[in-house]
């Protein structure tokens, strides 16, 4: 009845069958004269999701989270990991071969302080990380009197012999009926950057940022439509795309060529080393861009200025045509969240339904949309104790069985060629305890606080971060986790600049879309998050005295009202859910049938005292 197109419950290779990858590759740095090598979880430009060709922490360790490092000494590894990973890092490497570390405090270069030699020579791939992060390890390089060694040609490379081949997903023209501004108007926008920055030319390294510049998008990593290219944008005359060229059809490159010159990717470093022979200062974003370019751009007389993609806080900010893209999207997606809600209240309590089912029977939904693209990233689809894993990934082998008592926990997304959708939803299958109750409200009321928020111009997410934990930190609980991030238009579900953490220093403008979802995690029990993606718009204000911003909630989804606890609740809250049940209930009600209506009749009904 239900499947899964984009998503797969396959247990990844792990543990001690892989231990002769480690030694293998500890032969090939012995070959080159190192005494260690670090393996970043990244490809060229610092990808979130990134291609096959590219998982080489994935293929020696087998720990195949979204962030990580690994430092392979001659005699000891080390795995390192932050919060998120560190159960799944435990079930998937080999203990004995491997050490699992944090990735956050204290920082990797602690490790390599004390873990190297004098004389030791630890390789690195220069394109693989950032010029902040070789800095690091440089510095802790030197403490131990070992040397930083830049090699060509990735060791990993040459014992994988199975790599797979890069990818070369077709791309296309995202028409401006989604992208509303023409990439003309967007390249005039960028070079009044160039000309703030004081550069006399740009390297995009971000492929969401040259997606987004040039109106693109493509097919080359898992759940983002990113066609992975670089562009080189100068102060005068024409830019370049470096994209393979087997990629684009005759009209993609007919669309490319209207603003840009078109070249193979083989030809940015030549190009860019012309460039900066003349002293050029070439601006490049200190995020995604490989060291390996600020090496090229010094050695060739220029000067390499790093700093924030200036691309990254222009793209956040959406315009009139994103934005009504987005509210279509959400609605669409609405509807396929209340015929899952539903079947999962009418199946969950029989006790024979799993947390593939669950994945499957979501993806189904968003299917018969009939305008699914591909999921935003992989369901979480977590019950009982697996709920409270945050970023957990349900397989085969740890597929559970959804039972009356539990709390199922699922964080979903969709791509739609109109917005991408991001949403978490906590359910109760059967009667939820009274902690269960306790707990759930007081995430819904950090959820609400965020949700109901008015702050003036300036006001960055770390600003408005605590207002999602105080009912917990009352209580003595918090998580781990930021309280949400930037979401794209039809491109990556987790966007920069701008996000409510603690570390979230980008101001909040009108236009962004960031995700609302504090939580809390039960080791062992049970896991509780409520997530909804907010719209930053305009609110007046009588008698302001400075322009003031709020939030527009765009997801339009129940949230589950036998986990309230209506007591602990404000008059001001339960005004607010109530209204918003209202909206839900006005919006997707409509497009649904006669059983799933009266479903939804008494999911959204006014909270009772």
């Amino acid at each position: 009845m239900f499947e899964s197109h984009f998503q797969s419950f396959e247990e990844p290779e792990s543990g001690v069958a892989l231990t002769a990858r480690l030694s293998a590759f500890r032969e090939e740095l012995l070959r080159r004269k190192l005494t260690g090598f670090a393996i970043p979880r990244a490809d060229q430009q610092q990808n979130e999701y990134v291609p096959p060709s590219d998982e080489r922490l994935a293929w020696l360790t087998g720990f195949t989270g979204s962030a990580g490092l690994a430092y392979v000494l001659i005699d000891q590894a080390a795995l390192f990991v932050d919060g998120r990973y560190t159960l799944q890092a435990a079930k998937q490497v080999d203990g004995n071969a491997w050490r699992i570390e944090s990735l956050v405090e204290p920082p990797p270069e602690r490790w390599l302080e004390t873990h190297l030699k004098a004389g030791d020579r630890l390789g690195f791939d220069p394109w693989l990380h950032t010029s902040s992060a070789v800095e690091r390890m440089q510095a802790a390089c030197a403490k131990a009197g070992a040397e930083l060694v830049a090699v060509d040609g990735n060791p990993v490379d040459a014992v994988w012999s199975e790599r797979p081949a890069p990818p070369l997903g077709p791309v296309t023209v995202h028409g401006v009926e989604f992208a509303g501004e023409s990439e003309a108007s967007k390249l005039g926008r960028i070079n009044e950057e160039l000309a703030r920055l004081k550069a006399d030319a740009l390297v995009l390294s971000d492929s969401h940022a040259v997606a987004w510049t040039f109106n693109i998008r493509g097919a080359d990593v898992s759940h983002t439509p990113l066609p992975l290219s670089y562009a080189l944008l100068p102060k005068d005359g024409r830019p370049t795309i470096f994209i393979d060229g087997r990629k684009l059809s005759n009209s993609v490159r007919d669309h490319l060529e209207q603003t840009a010159d078109v070249a193979e990717p083989a030809e940015l470093a030549p190009m860019l080393r012309e460039l900066a022979k003349t002293g050029a200062t070439i601006a490049l974003d200190s995020a995604t861009a490989a060291d390996a370019l600020t090496r090229l751009i010094k050695d060739a007389g220029g000067k390499p200025l790093r700093g924030a993609d200036p691309v990254a806080l222009l793209k956040a900010v959406k315009n009139t045509a994103e934005i009504d893209g987005t509210r279509a999207a959400h609605c669409r997606d609405a509807v396929a969240l209340a015929r899952f809600l539903a079947f999962i209240d009418a199946e969950a309590p029989k006790g024979a339904l799993t947390e593939i089912d669950a994945v499957e029977a979501l993806e189904t939904f968003r299917r018969d949309t009939g305008a699914l693209k591909d999921v935003s990233f992989p369901t979480i689809s977590g019950t009982g104790p697996n709920g409270a894993i945050v970023h957990y990934r349900v397989t085969r082998k740890s597929n559970r069985r959804i039972q009356p008592g539990d709390l199922l926990l699922i964080d979903s997304g969709a791509q739609y060629q109109d917005g991408t959708t991001d949403v978490t939803r906590t359910i109760a299958v059967g009667e939820p305890t009274a902690e269960m109750r306790n707990r759930f409200t007081r995430v819904l009321r950090g959820h609400l606080a965020i949700a109901r928020a008015v702050f003036p111009d300036g006001t960055t997410g770390a600003q408005l971060d605590t207002l999602a934990r105080q009912f917990l930190w009352q209580a003595g609980i918090d998580f781990e986790h930021g309280t949400g991030h930037g979401v794209g238009s039809y491109l990556s579900v987790h966007e920069g600049p701008a996000r409510i953490s603690k570390l979230g220093t980008t101001p909040l403008k009108r236009g962004m879309i960031l995700s609302n979802e504090p939580g809390y995690y039960k080791t062992d029990s049970f896991g509780i998050r409520i997530e909804n993606l907010e719209l930053v718009v305009e609110k007046q204000i009588d008698g302001a005295e400075k322009p003031m911003n709020g939030f527009e909630t765009l997801t339009l989804a129940p949230i589950d009202r036998r986990l309230i606890d209506v007591a602990m609740l404000s008059a001001e809250e339960r005004s607010w859910l109530d209204a918003y049940h209202a909206r839900v209930r006005e919006t997707v009600r409509p497009h649904l049938d006669g059983p799933t209506q009266l479903w939804l009749d008494a999911a959204t009904a006014p909270l009772e005292s």
